[in-house]
């Protein structure tokens, strides 16, 4: 028997898959936005009836300018990107293009930063409590 899962079906991750591969393509090849530079589609996340597609992405240069700049050239070209992932998707319903800034590899980063100050506090607590006890 086939498996199924009511949360996130195998055919919408292949098509959510392939929706983020095409607008990678298109955003770095066909738009010409000069407020879209180089962005990275982190993932895309379909509703089951394939209506809206919430695409996150991450920037090299993640300052809240950057980001806003970036964000608005998307937005004012999420029509024509539609448009263009129309005529390389061949599916029922098209979805309607949500942009949102993926936030995830700059907070990684920040904790990975805290854990590695925690880590060199502890050692010096350690490597002071070791000249104590001699």
């Amino acid at each position: 028997m086939a498996k199924h899962s009511k949360n996130i079906p195998q055919r919408g991750l292949r098509v959510a898959d392939q929706i983020q591969k095409d607008l990678s393509e298109l955003i770095a090849l066909e738009l010409k936005d000069p407020r879209v530079g180089m962005i990275t589609l982190s993932e895309v996340q379909l509703t089951p009836d394939y209506a809206h597609a919430k695409i996150y992405f991450t920037m090299l240069k993640d300052d809240p300018e950057s980001v806003k700049n970036t964000l608005a050239g998307l937005q004012a070209a999420s029509g024509y990107l539609r448009n263009m992932l129309g005529k390389r998707l061949h599916i029922h319903t098209l979805p309607a293009l949500h942009f949102v800034h993926d936030m995830s590899a700059a907070r990684g980063m920040a904790m990975s930063a805290l854990i590695d100050q925690a880590n060199a506090t502890r050692a010096l607590d350690d490597s002071a409590d070791d000249g104590k006890e001699e």
